[in-house]
């Protein structure tokens, strides 16, 4: 089985957990990783090249996937449109850029660890999740946890990882600080800002970007 790993910051807690899971299911022991940015995932994940990962939702849309995502409920500090003279898309991203347009917010689109180093310095910047949920009232959902086959597993792996907090261990989150160049009290100062759960409220703000996108003439098709 190979999942589809996005080594982004906002997945660390679920990483974390994949490694317990690892050891306590014979299943999840056969997992292999291909490791990319969500954009390349995506391609991976529709082409069947891997068979489960977080998935963009805007190619999530007629995927199979759990109850489980990358949720902003609020600012999300990694998914920014920063002053640019033209409007500029992230070509790791398909949901954020997508999602900049539905907000008509110019710009560059930056997601991931590079954008949250940006927030960190304090420089100007429009936080897209803070935006969709202040004109909706309602959560941004950027990607869902889609698979092929073995619904049961990710069944299972949605109702392990939901039910409890993960605490990341110090080695892990010295290796995340020099990897990424963001200080351990920032990450988890931002991790604070990742919600995993796609419950009724997310889904109806899901709804709501995919409506969004369709009129926008943005919706992706497989």
């Amino acid at each position: 089985m190979i999942f589809g790993k996005i080594e982004y910051l906002n997945l660390l807690p679920f990483h974390v957990f994949m490694k317990r899971f690892a050891k306590s299911s014979q299943q999840s022991m056969s997992m292999h990783y291909y490791r990319d940015v969500p954009a390349k995932t995506n391609q991976k994940f529709i082409s069947k090249k891997v068979d489960a990962a977080f998935i963009s939702s805007i190619r999530a849309k007629r995927q199979k996937h759990v109850n489980m995502g990358i949720v902003a409920r609020s600012e999300v500090l990694s998914v920014l449109v920063i002053p640019h003279e033209n409007s500029v898309a992230d070509t790791e991203s398909e949901t954020s850029n997508v999602l900049a347009k539905i907000l008509d917010i110019k710009g560059e689109v930056l997601i991931g660890d590079k954008a949250l180093r940006y927030y960190l310095q304090n420089k100007p910047h429009t936080d897209l999740a803070k935006i969709w949920t202040q004109k909706y009232n309602l959560p941004f959902v950027f990607a869902l946890l889609c698979y092929h086959k073995d619904k049961a597993l990710y069944k299972k792996i949605e109702k392990n990882f939901l039910k409890r907090r993960v605490k990341i261990p110090r080695y892990i989150l010295d290796e995340a600080s020099k990897r990424t160049d963001v200080a351990h009290h920032d990450i988890l100062n931002y991790l604070k800002h990742i919600s995993y759960n796609v419950d009724k409220k997310a889904k109806k703000g899901l709804d709501k970007f995919y409506k969004e996108a369709k009129k926008a003439g943005l919706n992706k098709k497989r």
